[in-house]
């Protein structure tokens, strides 16, 4: 038998349960994963207290890890027995053990340590599409980006410094100013001092940018719309704060004649061949040393609640792994 966070029905970290479970042999397309490191993300909590609902109770919750595999299903013949492996945007995570269909999983590179590989899946390929493809970022790109400290946002500031943008970041509290600074953030934005309106005026001298990637929802709307140039992009692709309030598609015109998106990684890399594209780009940043991971947190797996309970707090920075 092996071990796994279940949840029976939705609330705050208290219902995470550590539960003996037993993992069967792999079907069809299919490998089985003895788990190495688990990522931690906001949709984690999405998912526990029901804003993302799930299909039935109880289910194990999680969204991308890495590991090792120790059996493969019929059919699967690019991957083999020992090979480590990672993924993301698979609910399933918070285990010792899972199976997980082939085509969901890329090859880890030699040189990329297993919690890397878990704490990069999901919140680095998020940062893939939303610099290479949601808006093609280079260096006549001036953006926003808030909550600059967390794990989305220092992948995404460096690697959009990379690309020779000029990023503007937000962060919560005084002491994450130097770790975005640190992270390719030309100017960094205090929310909790500072009006970031206002602020994003005075460093664009009243241009506005070109885009803001905003994963904070309800508290950054509409001042998000406020700091795009005309004919700009504002990219919704969370809502840590609580949703953004139904709005008249009218304002768009009003404010500019703006473009706006909700992302998901799930439509990003729906394909086998987007999925791989998107993770070999990502792999390439990070080995040659372009964009750095500070894996800045660690918890048993089986302490999953206080983990959950310093993320929603806004206690941790970086990345945040869980150890099975």
């Amino acid at each position: 038998m092996s071990h796994a966070i279940r949840i029976h029905e939705y609330g705050g970290p208290e219902v995470l349960s550590w539960e003996e479970v037993s993992v069967g042999a792999p079907g069809p397309g299919e490998v089985k994963i003895r788990q190495t490191a688990v990522g931690l993300n906001f949709i984690d909590i999405y998912q526990r207290t029901g804003l993302y609902p799930q299909p039935s109770f109880p289910f194990v919750p999680g969204n991308e890890g890495a590991g090792v595999v120790t059996a493969v299903g019929q059919g699967v013949c690019d991957l083999k027995i020992g090979q480590r492996v990672a993924y993301a945007a698979q609910v399933g995570a918070y285990a010792e053990e899972r199976l997980i269909a082939a085509d969901r999983v890329v090859a880890i590179p030699d040189g990329i340590d297993d919690r890397i590989a878990a704490a990069i899946m999901l919140k680095g390929m998020t940062a893939q599409y939303l610099l290479r493809r949601t808006y093609k970022v280079g260096p006549e790109t001036t953006l926003l980006f808030h909550a600059a400290a967390g794990g989305v946002g220092l992948i995404a500031c460096q690697w959009a410094a990379a690309l020779g943008a000029t990023v503007i970041g937000t962060v919560g509290s005084s002491a994450k100013v130097p770790v975005a600074r640190a992270h390719g953030c030309r100017y960094v934005i205090n929310t909790g001092q500072e009006d970031f309106v206002a602020k994003v005026k005075e460093y664009t001298k009243g241009q506005g940018v070109d885009v803001v990637y905003d994963s904070i929802g309800k508290d950054t709307f509409p001042g998000s719309l406020d700091c795009l140039k005309p004919i700009g992009l504002w990219v919704s692709f969370g809502q840590s704060s609580g949703a953004v309030p139904p709005f008249n598609i009218a304002l768009l015109s009003q404010k500019g004649s703006l473009f706006a998106t909700r992302t998901s990684l799930y439509t990003y890399i729906a394909s086998r061949q987007d999925l791989v594209a998107t993770a070999d780009d990502l792999f390439e940043v990070v080995g040659t040393g372009k964009v750095e991971i500070a894996v800045n947190q660690t918890y048993p797996l089986a302490e999953a609640a206080e983990a959950h309970r310093d993320l929603e707090a806004r206690r941790t920075t970086g990345s945040t792994v869980l150890l099975p």
